[in-house]
């Protein structure tokens, strides 16, 4: 039986990731980076798709496991009847090759120690050629290798590798996997506790910058170690998530690939980082995001690769039988060829935070910028699919046309503020124009509410941001109302889902779990319009959620109890981050980003103003 999604914990060195699961089973792994075939897949099949095996023979009473403090060095402590041992797991950080460096170390009395190690490469359809070489073994496929070194004797057993050793109290024993491309040597052997020791100490260097103070910091700080361990060093991306087709719903085809860079994460992403003090991260991300979304301005994507592909194909993987049968296991992500408005808008609101912020933007960044505005100057009006990647027919989703405001308003600052060159009259009209169309078209009386779309009756989490982005004040009449219908509608155990999911809504099947973003979001709500009560009850709600190693996947399934969708999600510790920085703030009367945009309305913009 598979383990539970919120059963395992993170390992990383900012180029790719594995996952390890309480038993002490690393059954997801990719090499050498985050989108590489070349990996373990355990998690989407079987342990004969791949998986790595440490742990005791038998007498486990309990497990117990920790990161070392604000570091990504895993501990899995075994308490068993004769004794205790720990499995320490983590990744030293290479610059030409991946390895994962497993310590066993005996605490008190004995343990009897199994090792099982299944190699499989691309996405666990290939069995390598496996030899024996001094200090271990080799398993080589096509471009791929895979060399262990330790000093336990292992033997072949079924295209298996195994072991069995014992450890007596104070005794300890490692092993080291290294990837390496198969057409070169490989690389020479090192110490693993002194790489213990570097990585130990590196971590905690990085997250002594932390600047955050407020309330919740473990919490923050432990979310900011796991959207760095998901940034993709060499190009400053940050991966959504470091798996792939974790299903929305255990058994269900909502399955998607999340190891690529969603442009609408940046402004969440950089403020993150920002609100951390980790502005170095966030230019990166920003230098990312000016690369990617460089070229032909309707060609703009709402993904890319890790260092800003633009062909991510999806396709199918019929050998493997997914999480929990929960088919088809999918790679790459249909979602880049879809037209999202919304994209332009987070583009412009991250350059705009950025400058805010105090990072300079280049005259590159803003000729792009430039572009992007000329080309939603007329394609704003058009329908897409949203927010959400809907399968299902274009429509204009009220979400959409915020954002599109949110790209001529930002565009409007980057000229008021920061005196930039640009239409500004032109710019100040659409801007007008777009918010008068969404109070109209997009407002229901009768329901007292925004709406998904323009017509529609039905109700979106997405439209929670409309106070976030400074469309309106959160305490306006149609936000308190729009507030009030979603919780009353779309609440399921003290959280929200994005909307009620039809078939011909986008194009699926019904049913899945909740997106805990939109949670993190209804928190930032209440918390602006002072029911803080309500407001730290949803976020210590969504705490609660994290696992032993604090820890969030993309949703929760409130009816199983357990974390559903790829694991662990960048948005989710994103809007954790946010949340708890806003709620810091507001307790204390002093300005978030949230409360200086809804300033923005009185002070900056009073000609969008005029709509209401």
């Amino acid at each position: 039986m598979a383990s539970r999604i919120e059963d395992y914990a993170l390992i990383g060195d900012c180029e790719t990731a594995a996952l390890v699961a309480r038993n002490g089973s690393i059954d997801w792994m990719c090499l050498p980076r985050f989108d590489s075939p070349a990996c373990f897949a355990a998690l989407l099949g079987t342990p004969e798709h791949g998986r790595w095996l440490i742990s005791p023979v038998s007498g486990v009473k309990r497990i117990r496991r920790r990161y070392r403090d604000d570091t990504l060095i895993l501990e899995t402590i075994f308490e068993l009847e004769h004794g205790e041992v720990a499995l320490i797991d983590f990744m030293p950080f290479r610059k030409t090759h991946t390895e994962v460096v497993r310590i066993v170390e005996c605490r008190k009395g004995e343990a009897a120690m199994h090792m099982d190690l299944a190699i499989r490469f691309d996405y666990g359809s290939i069995v390598p050629w496996v030899r024996r070489v001094d200090g271990g073994i080799s398993a080589i496929a096509g471009p791929d290798s895979l060399l262990l070194r330790t000093d336990v004797d292992v033997r072949g057993k079924g295209f298996h590798s195994v072991a069995e050793f014992k450890l007596s109290q104070g005794e300890s024993t490692s092993f080291r996997l290294t990837w390496y491309p198969s057409h070169h040597s490989p690389p020479d052997a090192a110490d693993p506790p002194r790489d213990l020791e570097e990585t130990e100490s590196w971590w905690r260097r990085w997250s002594a910058r932390c600047t955050y103070r407020g309330e919740w910091r473990e919490a923050v700080v432990r979310s900011l170690i796991t959207l760095k361990a998901l940034t993709y060093s060499p190009t400053g991306g940050v991966v959504a998530a470091p798996t792939t087709s974790l299903p929305e719903r255990i058994g269900g085809i909502r399955n998607w690939d999340y190891r690529f860079c969603w442009l609408r994460d940046a402004a969440f992403t950089l403020y993150a980082l920002l609100v951390g003090g980790y502005a170095e991260e966030a230019a990166a991300w920003r230098e990312w995001l000016l690369r990617a979304a460089a070229g032909k301005p309707s060609d703009l994507q709402v993904l890319y690769g890790l260092a800003g592909e633009r062909r991510n194909p999806e396709y199918e993987l019929p050998w493997l039988p997914g999480y929990e049968q929960s088919a088809p296991v999918r790679v790459g992500n249909a979602a880049a060829e879809q037209l999202q408005l919304d994209v332009y808008g987070e583009v412009l609101d991250a350059f705009h935070f950025a400058q805010v912020s105090g990072l300079t933007l280049s005259k590159d960044a803003w000729a792009l910028g430039r572009a992007l505005l000329d080309f939603l100057e007329t394609a704003w009006a058009r329908p897409s699919q949203g927010i959400w990647e809907v399968r299902g027919p274009e429509r204009h989703f009220v979400h959409s046309k915020v954002m599109a405001w949110v790209a001529f308003d930002r565009g409007v600052k980057a000229i008021e503020r920061f005196g930039h060159d640009g239409p500004l009259q032109k710019w100040r009209g659409l801007r007008r124009k777009i918010h008068e169309e969404i109070c109209r078209r997009g407002f229901d009386a009768e329901l007292g509410s925004f709406v998904q779309s323009f017509g529609s009756k039905e109700l979106d989490a997405s439209l929670l941001m409309i106070p976030l982005v400074g469309f309106l004040p959160a305490r306006d009449v149609r936000m308190r109302g729009t507030v009030s219908a979603i919780w009353r509608k779309l609440r399921r155990d003290g959280l929200v889902e994005r909307y009620r999911t039809q078939a011909d809504v986008d194009g699926l099947p019904p049913g899945e779990g909740l997106f805990l973003l939109c949670s993190f979001w209804l928190s930032d709500n209440l918390a602006l319009q002072k029911r803080r009560c309500l407001a730290r009850s949803v976020f210590e709600r969504l705490l609660s959620l994290r696992n032993d190693v604090g820890l969030l996947a993309e949703q929760y399934d409130p009816v199983a109890q357990r974390l559903v969708g790829n694991f662990p999600q960048a948005l989710s510790h994103v809007g954790l981050i946010n949340t708890a920085r806003n709620l810091s703030l507001a307790a204390k009367q002093q300005p978030s980003r949230t409360l200086t945009l809804e300033q923005d309305l009185h002070r900056v913009r009073p000609q969008a103003d005029s709509a209401h």
